[in-house]
């Protein structure tokens, strides 16, 4: 890689870190802060699951609409905010891929919060294993015109 392309991936990943860390603003209202270092392990996280899931991204990621989906949650509180938000993130590229990007990344936030608050009871264990399953497999066999 060469210099300006570190440069500007370094800038980028600032700004990311800065984004993140002004999303403190509105989860502090539920007693929820990322530290700086729970930040930049999230962020390392992404980029692991990305490889993992063999998937390229160019905003910011998907870290943002998450906590601001999420940091009402009645599931979580300060001392599982960084694990859950690390499942949360790692279950939504998944679910990206299982469900072939047929759906938006608010369509996807929008039903994992509505389960995790729902039926998971707050498990992302639940919602990952069972809950994301049969609906991921609808979207594909209608994409596949069986349904």
């Amino acid at each position: 890689m060469d210099k300006g392309m570190f440069r500007l991936q370094q800038e980028t990943e600032k700004q990311q870190r800065e984004e993140i860390r002004a999303m403190n603003q509105s989860s502090e209202q539920y007693d929820l802060r990322l530290s700086d270092e729970a930040i930049a392990v999230l962020m390392n996280d992404r980029k692991v699951i990305l490889k993992e899931q063999g998937r390229v991204e160019f905003k910011g990621g998907v870290l943002k609409k998450l906590i601001a989906a999420f940091c009402d949650s009645p599931y979580i509180w300060q001392d599982n905010y960084e694990d859950t938000l690390g499942r949360l993130q790692e279950i939504f590229y998944l679910y990206k891929n299982e469900s072939e990007d047929r759906l938006t990344d608010d369509e996807l936030i929008r039903f994992m919060k509505e389960r995790f608050n729902g039926e998971c009871g707050g498990s992302c264990d639940y919602l990952e294993e069972t809950c994301l399953q049969e609906p991921a497999r609808e979207i594909r066999r209608e994409g596949k015109g069986e349904a």
